[in-house]
């Protein structure tokens, strides 16, 4: 099992991309839990952050502490509700920002490959065909370097450490991916992986509304 040392950032405010009476759109900062972990040591976090502000914030979604970008609150439990089906149904469209070891040679494409748990090393997932749920991701290739890509990202599917593990799968693990970049973790600060935008129904009247958040690499 792989234990990493939490140190969140320091709260330098929370940077709210949209909020009106019934939702709240926030860019979390890489390193800093979405929700509280176990322990007392582990209770700064996003949604504890969030409520400090804004006390009827209901958490509809996560993003992996490492990874940074746009998280979405619902303002109540009716709106949080509202959000977490359209989540559910897959009725809400997200594109992430990563940066990948070597250069992939096909300019766009899919990764479909079943996921699950890898238990003897938590929280590592894994690749399994036979226990594994079906995860989903679309890639488009934004920019070439010599030795990694930039990358656009949409999870189809929303499986834990998807995109993660997903890149690792054909061979092209994220930068500063501590859990699965193996040698290539420690070439990037940290993990080089961004939630920049994402379009969803508004909890009060379903109109499509699209929000982004530029990645900070």
């Amino acid at each position: 099992m792989h234990t990493l040392a939490y140190f969140p950032p320091p709260d330098a405010g929370l940077n709210v991309i949209h909020a009106d009476a019934s939702l709240l759109v926030v860019d979390k900062p890489a390193g800093l839990l979405a929700v509280p972990g176990r322990g007392d040591d582990k209770a700064d976090c996003l949604s504890a952050r969030v409520q400090a502000v804004y006390p009827d914030a209901l958490i509809v979604h996560r993003l992996d502490m490492a990874t940074s970008g746009l998280v979405v609150f619902g303002r109540g439990i009716e709106a949080q509700r509202r959000l977490g089906h359209a989540f559910e149904h897959r009725l809400v469209t997200k594109r992430y920002i990563a940066v990948v070891a070597g250069v992939i040679a096909d300019d766009a494409g899919e990764i479909d490959l079943p996921l699950a748990a890898d238990w003897p090393n938590r929280p590592r997932q894994k690749v399994d065909f036979e226990a594994g749920k079906r995860a989903l991701t679309r890639y488009s290739v934004i920019e070439r370097g010599v030795d990694r890509c930039r990358v656009a990202l949409e999870p189809v599917t929303g499986r834990t450490h998807q995109l993660r593990v997903h890149l690792q799968a054909i061979g092209h693990p994220i930068l500063g991916d501590m859990l699965y970049a193996g040698d290539r973790a420690g070439l990037a600060p940290r993990l080089l992986l961004h939630a920049e935008s994402l379009s969803l129904p508004h909890p009060d009247d379903g109109t499509l509304v699209c929000f982004e958040a530029l990645a900070p690499f």
